[in-house]
């Protein structure tokens, strides 16, 4: 398998270069998980780190490679698809304006 020596900032990885393998597409993982063991035998800590573009060329603007930035809050977070078609749901009480769905407004009369 392929690897690439891939930065860390951020975090207690700061500075660091690893060798992360690629993935089918010849990108590393999105997401890179560091279990750290407790000292006190206890449950593992999970350092979450989020991977972005190191930079990009100045005229076609292609990503010339990634990087890793430590996500503090990532375990938040769920690595899910985002459908485009799924969006939020609405929340009428939110919207006091708005009319709810299969009710004419009473301007229509």
């Amino acid at each position: 398998m392929k690897r690439q020596d891939t930065p860390f900032e951020g975090g207690p990885m700061d500075g660091r270069v690893l060798p992360v393998l690629l993935g089918i597409t010849g990108h590393p993982p999105k997401t890179y998980r560091i279990p750290v063991p407790a000292p006190d035998g206890g449950p593992p800590t999970v350092l979450v780190y989020r991977r972005v573009p190191r930079g990009q060329s100045g005229r076609l603007g292609l990503t010339q490679g990634w990087k890793y930035l430590y996500d503090p809050d990532g375990a938040a977070t769920a690595d899910r698809p985002r459908w485009p078609w799924s969006g939020r749901t609405r929340d009428p009480a939110a919207d006091p304006d708005a009319t709810p769905r299969g009710k004419p407004d009473d301007a229509d009369g």
